[in-house]
């Protein structure tokens, strides 16, 4: 049966058109910019993505992107997580190749990179150690181990024993017992993912947090992002020193996140690869450089090269800026970020 159209309904659907053709309605204003914050813990640690933005919808679907990434780079770069690709590489050291993910090479080449520039005192190979000394939170003991057995141990950590086949997408250790641990780059590797998709999602006005590890994008509102370096020996929530960023990373390495104290010694997980001890020289390590990556790495580097060779390091490597507080709480300040740095206060000085 055909139908026929309603003279009523015809009227009101003129009249409504009429209405709004002459009448549009006014849209409503965009909310003003303000902090976006949102948290995931992966990773080992609390990841924090903070926007200045109108845009809380965006912001949040930007920071769920986020996590996902640092989940998935987990999954492949993690010693706890079965069937990573670090996982099967140890398992096959001194065996065989095994297929790895191209993250998981570009982290292992850029580990190389900083290995060279710190002449070895960075080197993922360290994990050849695993089981002696143990500051995760998954295994933390205060035993300090044989020291025998740890001197038995350190033959296996060369980094030049570590190849990588791009062609062939593949990783390979050359000797047994050997072990790769990317606790000391991975982090940095993924923010440094992370601030891409940030910038995809169009957020220009930004900052990520994964431990010590930090990147700054932009403004908060009327000025740069202000960046307090802890007190290596105050409260967690003390700063000695602050910094006005607006573009870069920030990472730091200290003595104070995992540690014990023994017999009136601190006893912290950035282990001097040539005594297979806990590294003496500094209490903490501050770089500001353009990659994450990089000063994740670095940092440790630097660390364990103590305050003078460390920052002789950091002068001589373009783009990188540091600061160092030493063993007897001495602050030392790279030339580019004298005048850009203000002391608050002297570091705390205790043990």
């Amino acid at each position: 049966m055909a139908s026929s159209c309603c003279p009523v309904w015809t009227a009101f659907a003129a009249l409504s058109f009429t209405l709004l053709a002459g009448c549009r309605p006014t849209p409503l204003p965009a909310q003003p910019a303000h902090l976006v914050t949102r948290s995931h813990v992966t990773m080992g640690t609390e990841i924090e993505v903070t926007a200045w933005t109108g845009d809380e919808n965006r912001a949040d679907a930007a920071a769920v992107a986020v996590f996902g990434e640092f989940d998935r780079l987990d999954a492949m770069l993690s010693v706890w997580k079965d069937a990573s690709d670090i996982v099967r590489l140890n398992a096959a050291a001194g065996d065989h190749a095994v297929p790895v993910n191209d993250e998981t090479r570009e982290v292992l080449r850029v580990a190389r990179e900083v290995s060279g520039l710190t002449n070895g005192r960075f080197d993922v190979t360290f994990g050849a150690l695993s089981g002696l000394w143990k500051f995760d939170n998954q295994d933390k003991d205060d035993t300090i181990p044989d020291h025998r057995e740890v001197l038995k141990r350190l033959p296996l950590i060369n980094y030049r024993d570590v190849e990588v086949d791009d062609r062939a997408g593949t990783a390979f250790l050359k000797r047994k017992g050997m072990r790769v641990n990317l606790g000391g780059i991975g982090k940095g590797y993924a923010v440094d993912r992370s601030v891409d998709i940030l910038r995809r999602s169009g957020l220009r006005d930004f900052m990520i947090q994964a431990g010590g590890d930090m990147y700054v994008a932009g403004r908060r509102g009327d000025r740069a992002w202000r960046l307090g370096i802890r007190d290596p020996r105050g409260p967690a929530d003390s700063s000695f020193a602050m910094l006005d960023l607006a573009d870069g990373t920030f990472s730091t390495s200290g003595d104070y996140e995992r540690f014990f104290i023994k017999g009136g010694r601190r006893y912290h997980h950035i282990i001097d690869l040539t005594t297979g001890e806990p590294a003496r020289g500094c209490r903490s390590v501050t770089l500001v450089t353009e990659r994450a990556v990089i000063a994740d790495a670095l940092a440790k580097g630097v660390f364990i090269l103590g305050p003078d060779e460390g920052m002789a390091l950091i002068e001589r490597t373009p783009g990188v800026q540091g600061v160092i507080v030493s063993a007897g709480n001495e602050v030392l300040v790279s030339s580019g970020l004298r005048g850009r740095i203000r002391l608050l206060a002297p570091p705390t000085d205790a043990p």
